[in-house]
């Protein structure tokens, strides 16, 4: 019998293909995605390439200074590989191990509901059981698996690079009020017909502690159709801080 899921939790590696350190951590990445190591928890991972790499010989293809952005507002300590679980706990981005005990501890904690329909203008997502949070942000990240790069300079020159669940676009799609314990609303999701293996994620932050309320993931078939029900699904040591390489 498979167990029930106490919780989805959300993993989000800041990484760059400028950066040596991080193909182990993005190898990671695509373990949790495939195996989903921890039992009772629903690992959902994205994968988002910072930009203050790009000017140290390669400029990774699928980097936006987004990223780096929302790296930063997790705090002071920036470096590459670096996974935040749910919002609230750094770990080295290679470190399989270190991240899924961060995730079931994450779990321990009320998480609530989100639910993605797709529907002909986009999805409809409905959030349910939220409790105790500040004003809070539902954002909807479309993700793409498959993708390779080959690196001609910089420090991973030479390689060949595969990604899951890069972030193609991340986007709020709406908020909900301090101590609301349900929300829902029909949003718009970005195309574009270069994303040949596109997914979309949903997931509310608090606003105030970044802790991750609720997270959920629409698996999209190759024909580009919403899939029935959501999808289940030690390397390097870490590059120094932002302020190191950063322009």
């Amino acid at each position: 019998m498979t167990p029930l899921l106490a919780a989805a939790v959300l993993v989000e590696l800041f990484t760059s293909e400028g950066c040596s350190s991080c193909p182990p951590a993005d190898a990671v990445l695509e373990q949790l995605q495939r195996e989903q190591p921890v039992p009772g928890v629903e690992l959902i991972v994205l994968s988002e390439h910072v930009d203050y790499w790009n000017d140290l010989g390669w400029k990774d293809p699928f980097s936006d200074a987004l990223f780096s952005e929302r790296q930063s507002a997790y705090g002071s300590r920036i470096y590459t590989p670096q996974a935040i679980v749910d919002g609230r706990i750094d770990v080295l981005g290679s470190d399989r191990a270190g991240i899924a005990r961060a995730a079931s501890s994450a779990a321990r904690d009320p998480h609530g509901t989100l639910e993605l329909v797709r529907t002909p203008k986009g999805v409809r997502i409905s959030v349910g059981k939220l409790s105790g949070h500040s004003d809070a942000a539902v954002t909807v990240a479309v993700v793409e698996d498959g993708l390779v790069s080959k690196v001609t300079r910089g420090e991973n020159a030479g390689r060949t690079l595969p990604h899951t669940a890069v972030v193609r676009s991340l986007r709020e799609a709406g908020r909900i009020p301090a101590g609301a314990a349900q929300w829902s609303a029909e949003v718009p999701v970005p195309v574009d017909v270069s994303w040949k293996k596109a997914r979309v994620i949903a997931f509310v932050q608090d606003g105030r502690s970044r802790h991750i309320l609720a997270a959920g993931a629409l698996q999209e078939r190759g024909d580009g159709a919403a899939a029935d029900g959501e999808q289940r699904r030690e390397g390097d040591q870490a590059h120094g801080a932002k302020d190191a390489h950063a322009p």
